[in-house]
C-alpha cells in the first residue's frame, strides 16, 4: 500500500513501513495491526494439530473480528484516494 502514496525514503524494515503508514493515515494504529498479525501468525504456525489450542485461538479471533473489519475499512478509505 505504501507504493500507492509514492512516499519518499527507503523503508527497509516492516516496522518502519508500518510506522510510515500510520503517520500518513493509511493505518489507524500500528499496535492494532501488530495484534492482528500476531493472531494470524498463531493460526498459521502454533500447534496446528491441537484442537483445544486452535479452538481457543478461534474464539480469540472471533473477538477480534470487529477490529479487523475496522482496520479494513480504514485501509479501503485511505486507498480510495489514490484510485
Amino acid at each position: 500500500m505504501i507504493e500507492l502514496t509514492y512516499e519518499e525514503g527507503e523503508l527497509t524494515t516492516f516496522i518502519d513501513k508500518l510506522n510510515r503508514l500510520e503517520k500518513i493515515g493509511a493505518l489507524g494504529s500500528v499496535e492494532q495491526w501488530l495484534k492482528l498479525r500476531e493472531m494470524r501468525n498463531q493460526f498459521a504456525h502454533d500447534y496446528p494439530d491441537d484442537p483445544e489450542i486452535q479452538s481457543a485461538l478461534l474464539n480469540k479471533a472471533f473477538g477480534m473480528a470487529g477490529q479487523l473489519l475496522q482496520c479494513l475499512d480504514h485501509v479501503v478509505c485511505f486507498a480510495a484516494k489514490y484510485q
